[in-house]
């Protein structure tokens, strides 16, 4: 018997239910029950029936869905993904950017740990982070921990000012004006799907720009049939895989997250059959209590 049919045998017997992002190895998203951007998968955590819950992604995705269904049992099968980009604003930056600019709303986006989310007014994911941005009561909004998407947004809600950390995506920060312009030469009939996450000066060149699941939804229903992918290369195999008849190019072949990649099938297998402290996502009441609340705050608004 393979590893993925042991571990569908596994997860039936224990009635546990596998979520993975975007960015994962391909054979974990296809043994997932469900794959979708990382908020997409806390609330379907939350939805679901099933009290154990195997989160294949990095550690503030994980913690989203603990946030979100506090009695369940969360579990993270690679304990040492983390993102780069969440621990650039932790709690103490954000403490600091309060007591510079009072009065303004702090809005994170969900590539943040719980500890810095327990400090922010507002969530946001990079699918809704301008209607988020427009919908906060606030004139000055104080915007943690992605520079790059917060200059997207700003860029469509000049009526407000903006404060932003000094955070990014490592990896979609290596994409530059110069290598999207000549990229765009070297497949000119192709159409460029980017991320919000990319400079935003390369994101200009962009005839598209949208959340993982947005440029996936792009692509798909697009009349075009050839695509460069400015995002994660996970999105580009899944696209393959599940839409052949099209034609995609990476953009870059450094958009490749080493956290993502972390994760071996072997990983999820084994955490689901340990279920030890090594794998489950645990926070302090207290912490959930507060991290929850801009996480609501974003789905009221």
């Amino acid at each position: 018997m393979v590893l993925t049919d042991k571990l569908n045998e596994l997860k039936k017997r224990k009635n546990a239910l596998i979520l993975a992002h975007y960015y994962q190895n391909l054979d974990i998203q296809l043994a997932a029950d469900f794959v979708g951007d990382s908020f997409e998968l806390s609330k379907r955590a939350k939805e679901a029936k099933e009290e154990l819950v195997v989160f294949c992604g990095v550690k503030f995705m994980a913690e989203s869905a603990k946030l979100l269904s506090p009695q369940k049992t969360v579990l993270l099968p690679q304990p040492g993904a983390g993102c780069p980009m969440a621990d650039m604003a932790g709690p103490e930056l954000v403490k600091s950017l309060k007591r510079k600019h009072p009065g303004a709303a702090v809005m994170c986006y969900v590539n943040s740990s719980a500890a810095t989310k327990a400090e922010c007014d507002v969530c946001c994911t990079s699918s809704n982070a301008v209607e988020i941005a427009k919908k906060t009561d606030a004139q000055k909004i104080i915007f943690v921990p992605d520079k790059n998407l917060g200059s997207y947004v700003a860029g469509f809600v000049p009526e407000k000012e903006f404060v932003f950390a000094e955070g990014w995506c490592p990896i979609h920060k290596n994409i530059t004006k110069e290598e999207t312009a000549a990229k765009k030469l070297e497949f000119p009939k192709a159409k460029l799907a980017m991320h919000p996450e990319c400079d935003p000066e390369a994101a200009k060149l962009a005839d598209f720009v949208g959340s993982t699941s947005q440029i996936i939804g792009y692509c798909q229903n697009s009349g075009h049939s050839e695509f460069l992918i400015g995002t994660e290369r996970g999105v580009a195999k899944r696209l393959r895989h599940f839409f052949p008849g099209k034609t995609y190019h990476m953009l870059s072949p450094a958009l490749v997250c080493p956290d993502m990649k972390k994760t071996a099938i072997e990983d999820v297998f084994n955490c689901l059959a340990d279920e030890s402290g090594e794998y489950s996502v645990d926070l302090p009441e207290e912490m959930i209590k507060k991290a929850k609340l801009p996480l609501e705050r974003m789905l009221e608004l």
